[in-house]
């Protein structure tokens, strides 16, 4: 990320802090591993603003790298003026991170002391006034240089990650939905308004464009050999292969063609009955490949999916609320057919006949990707649209490594949440789906922080 930093001033207080303040920064950025847009310093005293006009100055500064920067760091190394602070800062539109320098005991003489703590308050008040939207972290005073701002910065990067990657997308709806499932229903105006374009297409173009693929087709093996080195293919028929491969050859093109950043695919059951394939092995596929991808036409599931794959990084999945374990009232199992990306398995995956297909139609549904889910410290996250409003939750738990017998069928994992049973009633009278969509670590705070104060989603905490 790169970030543009900000520095506050005022009169009376001892400014030669701020040259101590600029060095810490920028090397507490680039230790990070960011990149960082910074006014020389000759440009005022210190670099740094004070009064309204350089404010302005600042601002028009910012202004001629719009588009550089993924957030602010505006940092207040002593009581600083929040007149200037306005002023250069009110048309940002990125987010901004508020930091205050703490005071030393032993250092509290007028020479050295900050009142940063103090200060810091009167800049929230004023941003708070202007409604220009900024995030505050705890401690409510930390050296740029401390593990804690270190852990800040990484938060305010997931957070800057998300805003950038939710402010305008391009999200894919191939298919309609499948009759039966009314509980996917979402508003497309509704999302167009908080900048998410949905470009739909009929399923019909899909298979028509797939037919027409050749099984020597270049993109076709290379796609093939992709497929067979992602998971194991061994059982799957060399004609099912073949479909897979051309499916997802044609995916690829709809996501090149429309620049699409995530989609959502109905999976069934015109792939099995026409096609012959499910292909669930594919949305794996494309959400190791970064490309979030939910299933059964669970548009809002990707908004989320999507959201938790910038902030962390990594694969995320769209999975059912599907079966108690035993008698533990706070576990779950959490299971999908065979769309689970292969990075958040524990083991490679087995590509097998979908059991549901295979009872009245055997022979149409080769393409699950059959394991378990790996163990690890996860984030539930779903949304809906309702007048005019998109609603989200956001909650922490984790995968075990509780055994499910082998006989279960596609990809599940055991899922340990806290007051689980409380959160369920919340998400059933909610209006929430089915569905939930998970992510790897914790990430409540960067989601909601990014949701709520920077892109307008409504949050429903289930947590309370």
């Amino acid at each position: 990320m790169k970030f543009a930093l900000f520095f506050g001033n005022r009169g009376f207080m001892p400014a030669e802090l701020i040259a101590g303040a600029r060095e810490d920064m920028i090397k507490a950025v680039t230790d990070a591993g960011h990149e960082y847009l910074v006014m020389d310093e000759k440009a005022t005293r210190y670099g740094a603003v004070e009064t309204r006009d350089e404010g302005r100055l600042y601002h028009d500064w910012l202004k001629s790298h719009e588009g550089e920067y993924d957030g602010v760091i505006l940092c207040m190394p002593i009581f600083i003026d929040e007149n200037g602070a306005v002023a250069a800062l009110q048309d940002a539109n990125v987010p901004i991170l508020m930091q205050a320098y703490p005071d030393e005991i032993g250092k509290m003489d007028f020479k050295h002391r900050r009142d940063a703590y103090c200060g810091k308050f009167s800049v929230t008040d004023v941003f708070y006034q202007y409604k220009i939207p900024f995030t505050v972290m705890k401690p409510h005073v930390v050296h740029p240089l401390s593990d804690a701002f270190k852990k800040n910065l990484e938060d305010f990067s997931a957070i800057c990650r998300i805003v950038k990657g939710m402010k305008r997308f391009n999200l894919g709806c191939i298919g309609a939905r499948t009759t039966a499932f009314k509980t996917v229903r979402f508003d497309e105006v509704t999302l167009q308004r908080y900048g998410i374009n949905v470009e739909s297409f009929d399923l019909s173009e899909l298979i028509f464009k797939v037919q027409n693929k050749k099984d020597d087709e270049v993109a076709v093996i290379e796609k093939k050999k992709t497929l067979e080195n992602y998971a194991d293919f061994s059982k799957v028929p060399e004609k099912n292969k073949n479909m897979l491969a051309k499916i997802s050859v044609v995916i690829d093109e709809y996501i090149k063609e429309y620049h699409l950043d995530a989609i959502t695919l109905r999976c069934w059951n015109e792939m099995e009955t026409i096609l012959r394939v499910c292909p669930c092995v594919l949305i794996s596929e494309l959400n190791d490949r970064g490309i979030v991808c939910s299933c059964e036409i669970d548009l809002t599931s990707a908004i989320t999916m999507r959201a938790m794959n910038l902030a962390s990084g990594k694969a995320t999945a769209c999975l059912d609320w599907n079966n108690n374990y035993g008698e533990d009232e706070n576990k779950v199992i959490l299971f999908h057919c065979g769309p689970v990306a292969q990075s958040l398995m524990a083991g490679k995956g087995t590509i097998t006949e979908h059991k549901m297909f295979a009872k009245g139609d055997p022979g149409s549904g080769w393409g699950t990707n059959e394991g378990r889910i790996a163990q690890f410290d996860m984030t539930m996250s779903n949304a809906f649209t309702e007048n005019g409003v998109l609603k989200v939750y956001a909650s922490e738990a984790k995968f075990t490594d509780d055994v499910i017998e082998p006989e279960f069928f596609g990809c599940g994992g055991v899922a340990e949440i806290p007051n689980l049973q409380d959160k369920l009633i919340k998400l059933a009278k909610g209006g929430f789906k089915h569905h939930t969509t998970v992510g790897v670590g914790h990430m409540k705070y960067v989601l909601e922080e990014a949701f709520s104060t920077y892109l307008g989603y409504e949050i429903v905490d289930i947590d309370k």
